[in-house]
């Protein structure tokens, strides 16, 4: 069973090698962010599974193919990796909802919001669908982004 990381780094390969089928296991490695050995085992998979076949260009120069099964495979993953992104989006919408109608029964409309990226913009935009500020003020409730989950803070320390 592949983990979503293989599965990312899999539909990543197949974007880039179908974008250049000239590309480098070098240059892949650079534009994936990770080391040539990780780019070269992924590759191996992919062509003993008959999703890319090696063609030599030159006589120390590749070109990546991507066969019909390879296309398929990269639609597989493509949805895959949509599907994965709706349910973390609606995980985390959820628990931002819970977190808000608690702190609504409280009293509380004001919040802050303590982290960066895209869990941070989905914690905004469920603020403002629910009708709670989103201030820069201390001493209110945070909405703590760690990674992918969010957590309510109530007290500084």
């Amino acid at each position: 069973m592949e983990n979503s990381t293989d599965s990312l780094h899999e539909l990543s390969l197949l974007e880039k090698i179908e974008t250049n089928p000239d590309v480098t296991q070098a240059d892949l490695a650079t534009q994936l962010g990770v080391a040539v050995g990780t780019v070269n085992w992924h590759l191996k998979r992919l062509i003993s599974k008959g999703y890319v076949k090696v063609m030599r260009a030159e006589r120390r120069k590749l070109r990546y193919i991507i066969t019909p099964e390879g296309l398929a495979k990269r639609a597989m993953l493509t949805v895959d990796y949509i599907e994965q992104q709706f349910l973390l989006y609606r995980r985390i919408r959820s628990k931002v909802k819970d977190i808000l109608e608690t702190l609504k029964a409280q009293g509380i409309r004001r919040v802050r919001i303590e982290g960066q990226g895209d869990v941070a913009d989905i914690c905004r935009l469920t603020c403002l669908e629910q009708g709670v500020e989103v201030t820069e003020e201390t001493n209110t409730p945070t909405l703590l982004v760690e990674h992918l989950s969010v957590h309510l803070r109530t007290e500084e320390k």
